[in-house]
């Protein structure tokens, strides 16, 4: 027995840095142990260069020189010093504003009064406590947070970003400029700092942007995989025209079906503004869309436990700016209201979070469609550079954008345990998009999710 112990070698990983902390390249080895691996990486460094040794996500020795040359020092590229979990949203409050300025990274669905209102309305109803990542610098200087939770699933403990199915696009709040020059060792060191904290055995962190305003998002550099559900997304030029928004055909066929509505009493398009506004809108939404959801015999998703809380919540929440957590828009007329368009901006980019119209006779003007569009002027007319109307590749929406947001999720151990879960996770997604590449399978999958949903919200109201 002792002899079979004795011939058990793990699998490390070597990275070779340069000066500045980026890595040029990297190898694999086989040892007995951790000195027995550290001897060996020795062999891999050179004049000027330092290496570093990992075992899975634990980092097991930094800037290893061989025996032959001096001591590196540490290079200066390597920012992240400490890594803190904090599970108090008023305690992190502060620091997590204070990431929400201009010279920061983050979609509006990472704002402090979205995530806030749907962990108090949702998420403690579901059971998950907050899971607050945040990795600062020597100076304790904060350089990212990732907005988490943790839940708990067959023993592994899965930290997830907040804001479930409602948080279309996420991403750690991060400090421009650290994230304009983060390299996988920046990454590698997060990921081995938060690994021996050992409160969480894997990173499930779905439906991340990419790119954010042309700045990568870092954790493209740590292991990924596409998303299975695409992000139709319309970018708006400089100096964009009407007709290079909305082509012309389009807009003449809104016009014709528009100047019908038009002649209805009060016929207008407005924002929402005060607060009696949004709650009557709301009160009308949440109730056409349960009718419209009936008729397709769809589950109605805002029938789940605090979701239409968290909706009035944010809905009603002021930002600094004046404006509100989630926007609605709206036609309506004197007789009733006859669309809703809600989502989240932040000044440079719209994103699409709910919208419905009305079941009366007006719907055969196609008033969802005019609302887009209106949309879709509105924030042109505010130099916007993007919308998006949400994930989901549905007809409606590809009428108006033309490509599709490169979306990927990253699926990252943080123990023995986690590296099991995360192999389960990856074959599901690779499941899940071969199904959607098979509209028979895709059908299939989609009417047995919808029984299921509707039986979970039959048990609910019981």
């Amino acid at each position: 027995m002792s002899n079979w112990r004795a011939s058990v070698h793990h699998n490390y990983r070597v990275f070779i840095l340069d000066n500045e902390g980026h890595i040029i390249n990297r190898a694999h080895l086989s040892s007995q142990n951790d000195e027995a691996a550290k001897e060996r990486a020795r062999h891999f460094a050179s004049s000027g260069l330092a290496v570093e040794l990992w075992d899975g996500p634990r980092r097991i020795a930094t800037a290893i020189e061989s025996r032959t040359m001096r001591p590196i020092a540490c290079s200066r590229s390597r920012r992240i010093a400490t890594v803190d979990v904090v599970h108090d949203l008023a305690a992190a409050e502060t620091v997590w504003r204070s990431l929400e300025s201009p010279n920061h990274s983050a979609t509006p669905y990472q704002r402090f009064d979205f995530l806030a209102a749907w962990q108090r309305q949702v998420g403690e109803r579901a059971g998950l406590s907050p899971f607050l990542v945040i990795a600062s610098d020597d100076d304790g200087r904060p350089l990212v947070l990732l907005p988490l939770v943790l839940r708990t699933v067959l023993g592994i403990r899965c930290a997830c970003f907040m804001g479930g199915s409602h948080s279309t696009l996420n991403m750690g709040l991060w400090e421009r400029d650290f994230a304009a020059a983060a390299t996988e060792h920046d990454l590698y060191s997060l990921i081995a700092m938060l690994a021996a904290r050992d409160e969480a055995d894997a990173l499930v962190l779905r439906s991340q942007p990419t790119y954010w305003f042309e700045l990568q998002n870092p954790l493209k550099l740590l292991p990924h995989e596409p998303s299975t559900c695409p992000c139709p997304v319309r970018t708006i030029e400089p100096r964009a025209t009407p007709v290079s928004l909305i082509s012309e055909a389009l807009r003449r066929r809104l016009q014709r079906k528009e100047r019908k509505l038009q002649r209805l009493a009060g016929y207008r398009y407005h924002i929402a503004s005060d607060d009696a506004d949004i709650t009557r809108l709301l009160d009308w939404f949440f109730q056409v869309k349960a009718q419209r959801m009936a008729q397709r015999k769809q589950p109605f998703v805002f029938a789940e436990p605090g979701v239409q809380e968290f909706i009035r919540a944010a809905c009603i929440t002021r930002l600094a700016d004046g404006g509100r957590a989630i926007e609605i828009h709206a036609l309506e007329c004197d007789e009733e209201v006859i669309a809703v368009f809600a989502g989240v901006s932040d000044g440079h980019r719209f994103s699409m979070m709910f919208n419905t119209y009305t079941v009366s006779q007006n719907a055969r003007f196609s008033p969802g469609l005019i609302l887009m569009r209106e949309v879709i002027d509105h924030f042109a007319g505010q130099n916007y550079r993007a919308f998006d109307f949400g994930a989901g590749s549905y007809d409606y929406k590809l009428l108006f954008c033309k490509d599709e947001e490169p979306i990927f999720d990253s699926f990252i151990p943080l123990s023995v345990r986690g590296r099991f879960a995360v192999g389960a996770m990856s074959a599901v997604k690779k499941a899940k998009r071969f199904m959607r590449s098979n509209p028979a399978l895709l059908d299939v999958a989609r009417n047995l999710r919808s029984r299921f949903q509707r039986a979970r919200t039959s048990e609910q109201l019981l």
